[in-house]
C-alpha cells in the first residue's frame, strides 16, 4: 500500500457511516420543519474571511487553519467552520433583499490542525444553522429548541444548556479593562500566547486550554456583571423565554466560546462528562466586519457530527436498525441470468431492497450468503421457474417456503 490516510482523518464506511447519515437526516428534518434552508458553501474560501470574522487572536485563526498559496498566489484557507462561509454567502448574493429573517444550515467538511481526542478530528463535519436578521431573544430560543429536540431525539442523555452573556462592543470595553487589570496581577504565571493576547483581545485568555491559565481565570471578572442595559435586558428576556418553554439551564460565566464575533448570548450544550456536545451564540458584528456596509444581527450554532457519533457510542446508544435486505434473488444457471436480473431490477424500481449474485456461487453458497448479509427471504430462479412462471420463496428466519408466480412476485413483496 502506497499510504495511509493522514492523522486526524476517517474514513466512513459501515455502522459509522449509517449512524453519521441518520444524524445528517434527522437534522435535515428538523431543519425543515423550522423552515430552514440548506447552504452549500466552498471547502476553502480566501483567508481574509476568517481572519476578519473567525478574529485574528483566536486560536482557530493563529494555529489550527489550513492555510496555502494557490496557483494565482491568493491566500485560500479549509474552512475551519462553517459560519463566515454561510456569511460570506448570504452577503454576496444579496439573500438581505428577501424577506427577513433568512435562516440557513449546512452539513459541511470543516479542517483544523489540532490533537485528535474525544471525536475532534483535523478534518470533521459540521451541522450548523444561521439565523440572520434577527434581534430578538427569540431567535435564540428558536435554534436552542431544535437543538434540544435534536438531542432528544437522537437518544443521548443528561445533556444539560449552559448559557452566558458576554456583551457586546459598548460594555466589552468597560469589561476588558477591569480584566486586564486582572490578567495584569498574574502575567508572569500566564502562558506566552495569553501574555500576547492581552493586549490585543484580553477575552480571548479566558478560552486558553493551558492549565495554569484556566486556574487563574477561575476567579477573572465575569462578564455579566459588565452588562450594559440592553445587553442585560437582552440577556434576562432570554432567561424568561426558556423558563416559559421549561427548557432547563445554567448559567455559566466561564463560557466566551473560541471565535471573536460572538456578542451578547453565548450557549453550549453539555454532557455529564464535562464535554461539549455543540455550541453557539448571537453575533451581531459578524456581518459588518466581513461587509462594512452592513450591519444585520444574526444568531447561529455548530455541532460536530463525529462528536455526537463518539458520544452516541460511548453511552451505548441504540440507533434505529439499519433496513435488512428484504429479498436475496438467486440464480440458477447461466442462461437464467438476464432474466433472474430482470426480476430483481423490478423489486428494486418498487422500493424493495434486493440483493443478488454476481461471484457465479453455486446455489448451495449463494444461500450461505443470503443469510450471512441477513436476507429476510429467498428466491432462486433457474429454467425450471422461468419455464413454470413460478418460484419458491423461503422465509430465512423460519424456514418457511411459500410458492408465487414469477410474474406478480413484486406484488408479493409489497402487499
Amino acid at each position: 500500500m502506497i499510504t495511509q490516510r493522514p492523522k486526524g482523518t476517517q474514513d466512513w464506511f459501515g455502522s459509522n457511516m449509517y449512524k453519521r447519515t441518520l444524524i445528517e437526516e434527522l437534522a435535515r428534518e428538523l431543519c425543515r420543519t423550522y423552515n430552514i434552508k440548506e447552504v452549500i458553501t466552498p471547502v476553502f474560501e480566501h483567508t481574509i474571511l476568517f481572519q476578519r470574522g473567525v478574529g485574528e487572536t483566536t486560536d482557530v485563526v493563529q494555529k489550527e487553519m489550513y492555510t496555502f498559496q494557490d496557483k494565482g498566489d491568493r491566500s485560500i484557507t479549509l474552512k475551519p467552520e462553517g459560519t463566515a462561509g454561510a456569511i460570506r454567502a448570504y452577503l454576496e448574493n444579496n439573500l438581505y433583499a428577501e424577506s427577513q429573517p433568512t435562516k440557513l444550515f449546512y452539513v459541511t467538511p470543516a479542517f483544523r490542525y489540532e490533537q485528535p481526542q474525544s471525536g475532534r478530528l483535523r478534518q470533521h463535519h459540521q451541522f450548523g444553522v444561521e439565523f440572520i436578521g434577527s434581534k430578538s431573544p427569540l431567535a435564540e430560543v428558536e435554534l436552542i429548541t431544535l437543538i434540544t429536540t435534536f438531542i432528544d431525539k437522537i437518544g443521548l442523555k443528561n445533556a444539560k444548556l449552559h448559557i452566558n452573556s458576554i456583551g457586546c462592543s459598548n460594555c466589552r470595553k468597560t469589561y476588558n479593562e477591569a480584566l486586564l487589570s486582572y490578567l495584569k496581577q498574574h502575567e508572569d504565571h500566564l502562558c506566552p500566547t495569553c501574555r500576547e493576547r492581552m493586549g490585543k483581545n484580553p477575552l480571548r485568555v479566558l478560552d486558553c486550554k493551558v492549565p495554569s491559565c484556566k486556574e487563574i481565570v477561575k476567579d477573572a471578572p465575569r462578564t455579566i456583571d459588565y452588562l450594559d442595559e440592553e445587553c442585560r435586558d437582552h440577556f434576562m428576556e432570554l432567561k424568561s423565554l426558556l423558563q416559559e418553554l421549561n427548557i432547563p439551564f445554567e448559567v455559566d460565566t466561564g463560557i466566551v466560546r473560541g471565535l471573536d464575533y460572538y456578542t451578547k448570548t453565548v450557549f453550549e450544550f453539555v454532557n455529564e462528562e464535562g464535554f461539549t456536545l455543540c455550541g453557539g451564540g448571537r453575533y451581531d458584528n459578524l456581518i459588518h466586519e466581513v461587509d462594512e456596509k452592513q450591519d444585520i444581527p444574526s444568531v447561529g450554532f455548530g455541532m460536530g457530527i463525529e462528536r455526537i457519533i463518539y458520544f452516541l457510542d460511548k453511552e451505548k446508544v441504540e440507533l434505529k436498525a439499519e433496513p435488512a435486505i428484504e429479498v436475496y434473488v438467486g440464480i440458477l444457471g447461466r442462461e437464467a441470468k438476464a432474466a433472474a436480473y430482470k426480476i430483481v431490477n423490478q423489486l428494486r424500481t418498487a422500493g424493495i431492497i434486493t440483493e443478488t449474485d454476481y461471484m457465479d456461487r453455486s446455489v448451495k453458497a449463494q444461500m450461505k450468503y443470503a443469510n450471512k448479509i441477513g436476507a429476510k427471504n429467498t428466491i432462486i430462479i433457474g429454467a425450471d421457474e422461468l419455464s413454470k412462471n413460478s418460484v419458491v420463496i423461503k422465509r430465512m428466519e423460519t424456514g418457511e417456503q411459500t410458492e408465487a408466480a414469477l410474474d406478480k412476485i413484486t406484488e408479493y413483496f409489497t402487499v
